[in-house]
């Protein structure tokens, strides 16, 4: 009934009484993501804006099948919330999410085309050097390296991106010193070493799923990977429906 209020509340307040950070992102927490999409983008701010960003993200990776649009938009969202303040990490942070669940939509040929690694890789960098221990971003560049080789190969990943597998695994470490209780940095690392080679780093990728379901879900988000999590490891020894169901969570069509 109080969540209820508050929603209520958000919709109907003017611009003199724009919500607040802590209510835009309340709205997030609770998994009401249009409505936070809305608020924070009424917002004006970049805080407000890359919640925004956030929950369209959150929405379109919890779907059932890809969605393109949403994907813009949600880049679309981070890139205003960059406008509004270029320090603030989490708008670079989730520009680069967005643009790396578009890759997987469009496929490799159309992403290059665009330029979307490039345009990733300067996001994280730009997110990490305004918070250099913020978890996600350090996470989120460990799997832009892994994606990279992953789709063109060692060589061509580090001749054309200088991107390579060591520099990931040494970045999905650093991410879970920063935030070892992270549910959605400790599966975004079990999704990217499994899409990888799901037999090379499976003690690693079965650690970070364990991990990802043995710590407090802070959001419903959180919750919602947690259940994902779990269904993965139960899987682990079904190679082809392991698979199927990665490349699903992963974004791909």
């Amino acid at each position: 009934m109080k969540f209820a209020f508050l929603v209520f509340l958000l919709l109907a307040a003017g611009p003199a009484q724009a919500a607040s950070i802590e209510d835009i992102f309340s709205l997030y927490a609770q998994g009401d993501y249009e409505q936070a999409a809305q608020a924070g983008q009424a917002s004006h701010s970049a805080p407000g804006l890359a919640i925004a960003a956030r929950a369209v993200l959150a929405d379109e990776v919890l779907r059932d099948a890809p969605c393109l649009s949403c994907l813009e938009r949600a880049e679309s969202l981070a890139r205003a919330a960059i406008a509004a303040d270029k320090h603030f990490a989490y708008g670079h942070i989730w520009l680069a999410v967005a643009l790396g669940y578009e890759a997987r939509v469009i496929g490799m040929l159309r992403a290059r085309l665009k330029d979307l690694p490039n345009q990733s890789k300067q996001a994280l960098d730009a997110a990490i050097a305004a918070d250099p221990k913020n978890a996600y971003a350090v996470s989120a560049l460990g799997g832009w390296h892994i994606e990279i080789v992953r789709g063109g190969g060692a060589t061509l990943a580090r001749v054309l991106y200088d991107a390579r597998e060591s520099q990931a695994l040494a970045l999905f470490d650093q991410a879970v010193k920063f935030a070892p209780e992270n549910v959605a940095v400790h599966y975004q690392i079990a999704l990217a070493l499994a899409g990888f080679d799901a037999e090379k780093y499976r003690p690693r990728v079965v650690c970070e799923l364990k991990m990802a379901t043995s710590n407090i879900a802070r959001t419903a988000y959180e919750k919602r990977i947690q259940a994902r999590a779990s269904e993965l490891l139960g899987l682990m020894n079904d190679a082809d429906a392991f698979e199927a169901k990665l490349n699903r969570y992963q974004g791909f069509p």
